[in-house]
């Protein structure tokens, strides 16, 4: 229950799943691949429901529109999937072929430790430079795989996926709310196919009932919290600047550097 909240927390707020997951494993002394894939597909499929539910109406307008997708003149919400779709494909090619290499060569404090810092510089600079006049139907094909660049960088713990693109987003001139938005549905195409491919790994296996326990309460925990972090943070965004973000993440890189001094 602990790493479900957390999961769902810190994959929508652009501070990092990765680094708190990997924090709290230390600082608690858990070994995360005693849960197995099992834990880590509930954890995904507890974000996606939330994902899925909140955004509901658009996704299902999305869905409507695919006839037409290819049309000269797609209507707002033909055109939004086609983005969707152009910028998921970076990550899904790098993580298919690059992903568990990445993770498992970056995944140390030091790198998510640098991570945040990095990530909380560009957050505070998107802030002061960006135009925020925009909203997610503006998005151009170019600039929808600018985001899809921008979210592939979340492969490296501790820079966030949904902090990465909101960032890209707003650089382009988006609104925080818009941007934020176009994170979470860029994040269903993803999330889906992360969960897929640990589906099928442990596909035709046989699990105890403590194990499917274990999965229905990370898919109940992390769909809960995450469905309300949604929630909370576009509305935040739509009043407040992400400073305090970039400011948290800047805490968490110092905390992890006295910590690794410490140690």
């Amino acid at each position: 229950m602990v790493l479900g909240v957390v999961q769902g927390l810190t994959e929508f707020l652009p501070i990092s799943s990765s680094a708190h997951l990997l924090i709290a494993r230390r600082v608690f002394g858990w070994d995360l691949a005693q849960f197995g894939l099992l834990f880590d597909i509930s954890c995904h499929v507890g974000t996606l429901l939330a994902i899925v539910v909140y955004f509901r109406r658009k996704l299902a307008d999305m869905l409507m529109s695919l006839p037409f997708v290819f049309n000269r003149a797609p209507v707002p919400a033909a055109q939004l999937l086609r983005r969707i779709t152009l910028a998921t494909v970076p990550i899904g090619i790098v993580g298919l072929v690059f992903g568990d290499a990445i993770v498992s060569t970056l995944r140390t404090p030091v790198v998510v430790a640098a991570a945040l810092t990095i990530g909380g510089v560009v957050l505070l600079k998107v802030e002061r430079n960006g135009s925020q006049s925009r909203d997610e139907n503006t998005l151009t094909m170019p600039e929808a795989f600018g985001l899809g660049l921008a979210q592939m960088t979340a492969l490296i713990p501790g820079v966030s996926r949904s902090g990465a693109v909101v960032a890209a987003a707003m650089w382009f001139g988006l609104q925080r709310d818009a941007a934020a938005r176009v994170a979470f549905l860029l994040g269903v195409p993803a999330v889906l196919g992360a969960a897929g491919m640990e589906g099928w790994i442990v596909s035709g296996q046989n699990f105890l009932t403590e194990e499917l326990l274990l999965f229905a309460v990370g898919v109940a925990t992390s769909a809960i919290v995450g469905y309300f972090t949604i929630s909370y943070f576009i509305s935040f965004v739509g009043r407040y600047s992400l400073d305090v973000f970039a400011f948290y993440r800047f805490g968490l890189a110092g905390s992890i550097a006295i910590w690794l001094v410490a140690s």
